[in-house]
């Protein structure tokens, strides 16, 4: 499509997949200690609900809602890393209560319904842009070099592939692997926090359904990237290139007119084979 090329249709590529990319940053750290989140997107819609009830114009300075959008991620990121750490419970099943409570939390406190009148500072952080950059991209861009920085250069990121690559060896060397663990799921929270942030600003409303499937795009993303779910392999780089090649097929396909149905099948069929190749790989080293 000659369309594909232009110069604004691939900034809108990068800024609709900027918040799917800082979703996935936190879900490659989880995955790479061989554990997995389901509650991203449920944690978007909760931040999404409070935040916006809090960024009415005239109310509270801007910095209200966003400190409380990603204190209530980093929260939930916590309690879904102390249930799994501390309580022995597999991250699976430690997550998936936190993706239905968070759900149910949004609707409850939302009443079901969507929460407007945002205010304009608020909304930038959605819509505005920065020497026209988007600032959805500024703040993908960012949060990536954060993110690398602390899995590549940081004690952080070494324990990170340690407890992937073996926890009971970890254990052994004198790595605190259940505060590990807590700090890996409360910084993914907050990464969701942020992303729910951006998406309400992006909406101008916060949505109780804001969120749904963000997690299993989350896992793709990573997966496409080379993060391994087997443990110990996985990079913020290979994420964001996961993320954009997933924006790239969905924008590819929308501007070819090929159906959503469609669309879901051969994203489907692309993780299965992301994985098998990884199975793979694996098998052979």
């Amino acid at each position: 499509s000659p369309a594909f090329l232009n110069v604004n249709n691939l900034i809108n590529v990068v800024r609709q997949i900027s918040f799917i990319g800082i979703v996935a940053m936190g879900m490659t750290m989880v995955i790479i200690t061989t554990g997995i989140d389901l509650s991203p997107g449920s944690v978007i819609a909760l931040v999404s609900v409070i935040a916006a009830s809090y960024a009415h114009p005239g109310e509270y300075p801007l910095f209200v809602p966003l400190a409380i959008g990603m204190a209530i991620g980093a929260a939930a990121g916590f309690i879904n890393g102390a249930i799994s750490a501390k309580g022995k419970i597999p991250p699976f099943i430690a997550t998936l209560g936190m993706m239905t409570a968070a759900r149910g939390l949004s609707l409850l406190y939302s009443d079901g319904r969507p929460i407007g009148n945002l205010s304009e500072s608020f909304m930038f952080i959605g819509k505005g842009t920065v020497t026209g950059i988007p600032f959805p991209i500024l703040i993908f861009i960012v949060m990536g070099i954060i993110s690398h920085i602390m899995l590549s250069q940081m004690r952080f990121g070494k324990y990170t592939y340690a407890i992937g690559g073996n926890e009971q060896a970890a254990r052994i060397c004198g790595i605190p692997v259940d505060r590990y663990k807590i700090m890996i799921f409360t910084y993914a929270g907050l990464l969701a926090g942020i992303a729910g942030l951006m998406l309400t600003a992006r909406i101008s409303a916060g949505q109780p359904s804001l969120g749904l499937m963000y997690e299993l795009d989350a896992i793709a993303a990573a997966v496409i990237g080379g993060t391994s779910l087997n443990g110990g392999i996985g990079t913020i780089p290979g994420t964001m290139i996961g993320a954009l090649i997933i924006g790239v097929l969905n924008n590819g396909l929308d501007l070819m007119n090929v159906s959503s149905y469609w669309q879901q099948i051969l994203k489907g069929a692309i993780i299965v084979a992301a994985v098998l190749l990884d199975s793979r790989k694996n098998k052979k080293a």
